[in-house]
């Protein structure tokens, strides 16, 4: 039995997070989940607060999470759950896989990226002020050799344990000499205790022209936070937008799995909501706590149900209902059991 914080969100969200729950119910993993749903605009009701204190003591004490998305008010109003999420339980790598599904109508074919985005740092450090009197505002991006050392030790050490091929560091130091280049002057210096990894490093405008022209030629990215969160959605254009891909938030102990969309809340209610981003969110959930056998269950499942393409939400060229998706994927692992 494991017990797992769930963090439905609003929108979409808690219609995605039940999808997932079901699959995750499917692989026989046993799970009592601990609920939530007092977060965000909800927590600021009853609570004063969008994130209450008694979200994070459960997921401090369960040590990993499944959140959905939450709606962040934009320009005004609280910070973003998520960079708060990251900040207070010192979640410092963001993984972010973006493979392509079958089926998919995209420019591309053969995508399978990974990108490490550092999670706490950089431009999202919070770090700013505002001069009244000359109308100026400031922003801080405060770049440390500790947050970039453990970032890219976890990049060179995920992927030889992962077999993957490459690992491309991501950086402005042409520009921002001082904060970027302590980053690349990291990454240089952990790549020399890695002589297995085949070990490179782009700047980060050129970067981005890459992937547009030719994203197969890269295997796994790491970089800092406001380039990796760019680039991650990037990426995920690539394989069909953000609705396709999983992400992950992992510190030392704790461990948050979320889908990186919005809470679309046009659709909420509609069961047009695509689940996929958050049932592979759940599948990295499981090999992150040691059930590998399941996470490839929901993996293959995923992958067959949009090979066959009869039970797929509209967004993706069908016309099933987030519940019909997601008992199509269910059916699909209950088969594999069998």
């Amino acid at each position: 039995m494991y017990t797992i914080t769930l963090i439905p969100g609003d929108g979409i969200g808690p219609e995605v997070t039940d999808a997932a729950c079901k699959v995750i119910n499917a692989t026989g993993v046993n799970v009592q989940w601990e609920r939530f749903e007092d977060v965000g605009f909800r927590g600021i009701e009853k609570f004063g607060h969008p994130l209450p204190d008694d979200v994070l003591s459960s997921i401090r004490k369960n040590r990993i999470a499944l959140k959905g998305p939450v709606t962040t008010p934009v320009g005004e109003g609280f910070r973003s759950i998520n960079v708060s999420l990251r900040q207070k339980l010192d979640l410092y790598v963001n993984l972010r896989p973006c493979k392509l599904l079958p089926g998919l109508l995209t420019p591309f074919t053969g995508v399978d990226l990974v990108i490490f985005r550092e999670n706490t740092e950089g431009l999202y450090s919070g770090i700013e002020s505002y001069d009244e009197r000359l109308e100026i505002a400031d922003s801080i991006a405060r770049i440390t050799r500790k947050g970039s050392r453990r970032i890219l030790r976890y990049a060179f050490e995920w992927v030889l344990a992962n077999q993957r091929k490459r690992l491309t560091a991501v950086h402005k130091a042409n520009v921002l000499k001082l904060s970027t280049g302590l980053f690349l002057e990291e990454a240089l210096a952990t790549a020399a205790e890695y002589p297995d990894v085949r070990f490179d490093q782009f700047i980060v405008d050129n970067m981005a022209m890459q992937l547009v022209i030719k994203p197969e030629q890269f295997d796994c990215i790491v970089t800092t936070n406001l380039f990796g969160d760019i680039l991650s959605d990037l990426c995920a254009g690539l394989v069909g937008g953000l609705g396709m891909v999983p992400g992950a938030n992992i510190g030392d102990d704790i461990a948050v799995f979320e889908a990186v969309h919005g809470s679309a809340p046009d659709i909420a209610g509609t069961s047009k909501a695509n689940p996929t981003a958050l049932i592979r969110s759940a599948a990295l959930l499981l090999h992150h706590i040691g059930e590998t056998e399941a996470s490839v269950q929901i993996e293959q499942a995923v992958t067959r149900a949009y090979e066959e393409g009869t039970s797929l939400t509209p967004d993706v060229g069908g016309t099933a209902s987030t519940g019909e998706m997601t008992d199509e994927i269910v059916h699909l692992i209950t088969d594999m059991s069998n």
